[in-house]
């Protein structure tokens, strides 16, 4: 929990993302609070300014170019020393003119699997963990297509650049599911992939799993995040949202954005909703519910870090 201060200070801050997936980082300067610290470029907001304005006035005067492709993203408070800082997070992913910094003592470009700056000033571990999620997350269905269907599937998809899995498989009986599960793992490690299994932490800590994915019912049964290194949630509303940000998961699935196969009865929450749900989130926030990769660019605009698919995946 936050301590409350008499002043929060609000910032804006920048993660530049170039092509190949490298983000830059700034030095500060000497006679700067933490000198020496790597950050993210950005700033104040000033009184008046939204925060996207103020990011595009900090990138301007910090290093001289003009953002474009601009995306909010998280939006996180941390208690300093000397302040209690709320940052908004965007996702800058392209820009007009040439870096050239004013205010650091050096600029950085890094990657979030290997960072080769330090030290990084203490409220951005969670964003540089954040960074390391893909912005497509598949999940399986093998109990309508088959497992071996599947398997080929996943492996197709593996190949094709799919690096975060969840197993999800009410239609598999436990026998089945382990042997799936296990098939389906192994084969995810052949390409650098994390897998993720839906719903049971004893079954996927059992199976070397990357972590779990939990149910929303279980956000209100757990006391606290599950021992493992990867833990998402289903959410569907603004409690549940809430409870996973209190327990400090690694990311939530929203939805569904729209009708789905799975559930054609109940009507979609639309982007509208779904964007006004996790404004000034801290979390990262996947878009799930009859989507696809072409719906990708509707949901960084509506502050989603990205899509979750069954059959588009």
């Amino acid at each position: 929990m936050i301590p409350l201060t008499k002043i929060i200070v609000d910032v804006a801050a920048a993660i530049i993302i170039r092509a190949d997936g490298s983000f830059l980082l700034g030095q500060r300067a000497p006679g700067t609070f933490y000198p020496g610290y790597w950050e993210f470029p950005g700033g104040k907001i000033d009184l008046g300014e939204s925060p996207r304005q103020a990011l595009v006035r900090e990138l301007r005067e910090e290093l001289g170019i003009e953002a474009k492709r601009i995306y909010p993203w998280l939006t996180r408070e941390f208690v300093y020393p000397h302040a209690h800082v709320r940052l908004h997070f965007f996702r800058v992913l392209s820009w007009h003119g040439e870096l050239r910094d004013h205010i650091h003592t050096a600029l950085a470009w890094q990657r979030g699997d290997a960072l080769g700056v330090e030290p990084m000033l203490p409220a951005n571990a969670p964003v540089l963990h954040a960074l390391s999620l893909p912005d497509f997350y598949a999940v399986t269905h093998a109990g309508e297509i088959g497992v071996e269907a599947q398997l080929a599937q996943l492996r197709q998809s593996l190949a094709g650049g799919i690096r975060l899995v969840q197993i999800r498989e009410p239609q598999l009986d436990h026998a089945a599911l382990v042997s799936f599960a296990r098939a389906a793992i192994q084969l995810a490690r052949q390409f650098g992939a994390r897998v993720l299994l839906n719903g049971d932490v004893q079954l996927a800590q059992e199976l070397g799993a990357d972590g779990v994915h939990l149910k929303s019912p279980q956000l209100f049964e757990l006391a606290q995040r599950p021992p493992l290194p990867l833990v998402g949630a289903s959410c569907h509303d603004a409690r549940e949202l809430a409870r996973a940000a209190e327990l400090e998961l690694d990311f939530a699935v929203l939805g569904a954005v729209r009708p789905t196969p799975t559930h054609p009865a109940h009507g979609g929450i639309g982007w509208r909703a779904f964007a006004r749900l996790i404004e000034n989130y801290p979390l990262p926030v996947f878009a799930i519910g009859g989507l696809s990769r072409a719906d990708r660019e509707t949901a960084w605009q509506s502050g989603a870090h990205g899509i979750a698919a069954i059959r588009a995946a």
